[in-house]
């Protein structure tokens, strides 16, 4: 009968040391980084708290020292750490984008609006942990693609606009047409009924009935056309409520345009500040000793 092996004094003991070893690493993790957040050091905290970024993008080594288990322990609190790091953030992302405005919506969460103005655009969520704006793509693309028709000499809803009004020039004429409508109906239901009394030779049968069809048709397109006419008056208000919308969106965007080229010169330069935020924010932690603490 076989016994169970037992555990020796040896393996006990090192099982011991190597517990003993990974708590207080994790100890020694998690007190750096209270004492890191004790001594407002932000940038410690982010490089605590991703370390392989902080390695890849500020220190520029392919492999960093980046704790990642231990990172781990505070993936619970990541909401707490966002709304303790958005403080000095928030100043920063006040400085270089004048135009966001951010607004708080749940604890470490916040979302922006492009602008103070009227009907202002919201334009995205900021991801604080992460240093980086998370944009809504829609909203964005039209921005992008305002910038690039710049060139072109149109707005965003130039061709939409000029479309929809000539839609509207369309349905006026259509409804300016009445009286000349409501006459070639009657001169059709006329001859229509001329045909009808006249008698046809049998060899003259099937061009009768052609003629025949070719007025009831043309009755039938007069008498739909009347039909889109009754509706012309709604479709020409719709019309008139959408190039107003239209519009309204291209003072808009035509706002933010003015926005980004008064603090950044052009889009490109401000779409790669954005792909530099997380370098230029850290950057200013390490210039400004922290930000908070050169303000006390």
């Amino acid at each position: 009968m076989e016994t169970s092996k037992t555990v020796s004094d040896g393996e006990y003991v090192q099982a011991k040391q190597e517990l003993s070893k990974a708590l207080a690493n994790k100890i020694r993790y998690l007190q750096t980084l209270a004492t890191a957040i004790d001594n407002k050091d932000d940038r410690l905290v982010y490089q605590l708290i991703d370390g392989d970024r902080y390695s890849e993008q500020i220190i520029k080594a392919r492999h960093g020292s980046a704790d990642t288990d231990n990172e781990k322990l505070v993936s619970d609190i990541a909401a707490k750490l966002s709304q303790y790091l958005s403080t000095n953030l928030l100043a920063f992302l006040a400085e270089t984008y004048p135009f966001f405005y951010f607004e708080q919506i749940d604890l470490g969460k916040f979302q922006f609006y492009f602008g103070n103005w009227w009907d202002r655009r919201l334009f995205g969520e900021l991801d604080v942990i992460k240093v980086k704006f998370n944009f809504d793509d829609i909203e964005y693309e039209k921005l992008r693609r305002a910038f690039e028709l710049d060139g072109q000499s149109k707005r965003l809803n130039s061709d939409k606009i000029s479309m929809l009004s000539s839609q509207a020039d369309q349905l006026q004429a259509l409804i300016d047409s009445q009286a000349q409508r409501d006459e070639e109906k009657e001169k059709t239901r006329l001859q229509l009924k001329k045909s009808a009394q006249e008698k046809v030779m049998p060899w003259e049968a099937s061009k009768a009935k052609e003629a025949k069809q070719q007025l009831i048709n043309q009755l039938s397109n007069l008498t739909e056309q009347d039909e889109k006419a009754q509706d012309a008056y709604r479709l020409i208000k719709d019309n008139e409520k959408k190039v107003l919308e239209l519009s309204k969106e291209d003072t808009l965007i035509g706002y933010e345009k003015q926005s980004i080229i008064a603090k950044f010169g052009s889009f490109d330069a401000f779409e790669a500040c954005c792909e530099s935020l997380y370098r230029d924010y850290i950057a200013d932690l390490i210039a400004t000793n922290g930000r908070m603490n050169t303000n006390e």
